[in-house]
């Protein structure tokens, strides 16, 4: 799987790239048929404690899965969006056996 990481309005630490790339890569394990995964990490202009914002965009076959999170870590978001493509790439691989 081919893995872009764009950090918007900040610099990406070797960590944080390190923690996304690890959640990706367990991607794997629910669809083997993931090309690329498009990831953006962005702070919201908003203030507020909540305001950094990981999109995931993963292109696979049968078409490319989305998840958004807005959380107040970009770990806890990166989180919540990989759970999301999780259930959708379960939903996509039940549609395709025809379950």
């Amino acid at each position: 799987m081919n893995v872009q990481i764009h950090s918007v309005r900040f610099d990406a630490d070797k960590k944080l790239i390190d923690f996304v790339n690890q959640k990706l890569g367990k991607l794997t394990q629910y669809g083997e048929d993931i090309v690329n995964a498009e990831v953006y990490l962005r702070l919201d202009k908003d203030q507020t404690k909540e305001n950094k914002i990981s999109e995931i965009k993963l292109d696979i076959s049968g078409g490319p899965l989305f998840a958004k999170k807005q959380s107040k870590t970009f770990e806890e978001a990166t989180d919540g969006a990989v759970n999301a493509l999780k259930k959708q790439i379960t939903k996509h691989k039940q549609k395709k056996r025809g379950v």
